[in-house]
């Protein structure tokens, strides 16, 4: 059975505490010497989808180790309070997938001092093509040029765009003098999406897991996609001089909202050309069986 997330387990506990109390008015003492329950969740102001991959178990009966590796976007707008968060998290490494362009636009990551920050930008001319048109979409209200099955195909695309940056991450996770590890895109989605999949598929993650993993972006990026949303549609309002009710916002919703056929995606491109996902990452990313063995040895418990 798959670890519950930490916020799960704890309502269950108070659970089972407040049942055990029923009818018994005695005090119950409590004890401070347990361990902190695992949190994915790493709650930061200036980004919402820092997450610890950790917990998931595997088709072998093994955990993912927690503490080790974490997913996120973009790290630029971290506030001191951030910085020092991740500075307790023991961090020794963050691993960016962002272009030059991006890291122009957006500003480069605010780290603590001993991270050491490592720039392996993901290029691919299929892909950039595909975000400069979900871009002008969005910026001109034509949705229109914004089809359902453009998530889809960034995962798909990202399996070649990528794989020199995501062959290097996984043999950068082997060395425990990089980890903890965190990695990310500009949101944590698609690039950060995909090398996630690959990296618990390395480790033995069943595919539906891995699903679940990737559709917590919705849960932590709550808040943040419906101020774009929101924007969007005043945007796209005003621009027409027309009700924010009569702005058609399905396709534009459906590129903000991910679903789990998203991120299969991924897989499909992998069966496809590998023959299965575990081809790609012995084939695709020229990953060893000693160097699998030796990634599976330190990351899971």
């Amino acid at each position: 059975m798959r670890r519950a997330p930490a916020r799960g387990l704890l309502l269950l506990a108070v659970g089972a505490l407040s049942a055990a109390c029923e009818g018994n008015d005695r005090d119950v003492p409590l004890r401070d010497d347990l361990p902190a329950l695992p949190q994915r969740h790493i709650e930061l102001v200036g980004q919402p989808n820092f997450r610890d991959i950790g917990g998931y178990e595997t088709r072998d009966g093994r955990r993912v180790r927690w503490g080790e590796v974490y997913r996120t976007g973009e790290l630029s707008r971290l506030t001191e309070a951030d910085v020092e968060r991740l500075g307790g998290l023991g961090l020794r490494a963050v691993v960016s997938f962002l272009v030059p362009e991006e890291i122009e636009k957006y500003g480069a990551d605010r780290l603590p001092e001993a991270v050491a920050e490592v720039r392996t930008p993901i290029t691919g001319e299929l892909a950039e093509q595909l975000a400069l048109q979900a871009a002008e979409s969005i910026r001109t209200g034509d949705f229109s040029a914004l089809p359902a099955d453009l998530n889809p195909e960034f995962h798909r695309l990202l399996l070649e765009d990528g794989r020199e940056e995501y062959a290097a991450l996984l043999r950068r996770l082997i060395d425990p003098a990089n980890r903890p590890l965190a990695f990310h895109c500009s949101h944590g989605v698609h690039r950060t999406g995909t090398a996630t999949a690959i990296l618990l598929s390395a480790l033995g993650v069943p595919w539906e897991i891995v699903r679940e993993d990737y559709l917590l972006s919705n849960e932590y990026r709550r808040e943040e996609i419906e101020a774009e949303l929101a924007r969007i549609r005043e945007k796209v309002a005003s621009d027409r001089g027309i009700p924010l009710e009569e702005v058609d916002m399905t396709n534009v919703e459906a590129f903000y909202l991910l679903e789990g056929h998203y991120i299969d995606g991924t897989l499909e491109k992998a069966v496809e050309e590998y023959g299965s996902l575990d081809g790609y990452i012995t084939e695709g990313l020229g990953i060893t069986a000693d160097e699998l063995a030796q990634l599976r040895a330190e990351l899971l418990e």
